[in-house]
């Protein structure tokens, strides 16, 4: 998977991106579904989110999500083939992983920092597989889950992004993820969404 190169813009993009990865716990819903909510129906990057959940229900945040976006929303499915311009969520209780072979898969392995699904798997799989074509965005949150998924995103030529610690809901996950990628763009949540809008060449 090989990257266009395009000229720097005011985020400081130079790696075309090939997908988005989001990170979020605590506040996840307001916070996700302001980024949505600014994004197009043409918006051309696939984007996997990561929010942690119950175990033992079943969540309805496909619904909710897609009541606020203008993308398709989906709970993504075992071997799922990857699409632009769709919104994966990782169902309650299974990592979401993604494959070299533009597919998703989901684990039931043992919980990453006591979560499943687990923001670090995501991020690191992802970056595995998209290098610098990568953008990973953490956002509100109450542990250190995604710091070192966002650390592989850096270290693989992605895009890094933080949710502005002081604004967030909870600004533990922020911090910890700051603390792993102090290179970190750090904007709020308007910010992120005209950072999506301008690297997807919507602005």
């Amino acid at each position: 998977m090989t990257a266009a190169t395009s000229a720097p813009g005011p985020y400081g993009l130079v790696e075309r991106p090939q997908a988005v990865v989001i990170g979020a716990s605590a506040g996840a819903i307001d916070a996700v579904s302001k980024i949505l909510e600014a994004l197009p129906s043409g918006f051309r990057l696939p984007i996997m989110v990561v929010i942690h959940l119950p175990a033992n229900r079943q969540s309805m945040l496909a619904d909710v999500f897609q009541s606020r976006s203008r993308m398709s929303v989906v709970e993504a499915e075992d071997k799922e083939p990857i699409q632009a311009g769709t919104v994966y969520l990782a169902p309650p209780n299974y990592h979401l992983l993604v494959e070299k072979n533009d597919c998703l898969s989901l684990s039931s392995e043992e919980p990453v920092n006591f979560s499943r699904p687990s923001i670090d798997l995501l991020f690191e799989t992802a970056a595995d597989a998209y290098g610098a074509g990568l953008v990973g965005i953490i956002l509100t949150g109450g542990n250190s889950d995604g710091a070192q998924g966002l650390r592989a995103v850096h270290t693989a030529g992605g895009l890094t992004v933080v949710q502005r610690p002081e604004i967030a809901h909870t600004s533990t996950m922020p911090i910890a993820a700051l603390d792993a990628c102090p290179t970190s763009r750090i904007f709020d949540l308007d910010e992120i969404a005209n950072c999506l809008l301008e690297i997807a060449e919507f602005r």
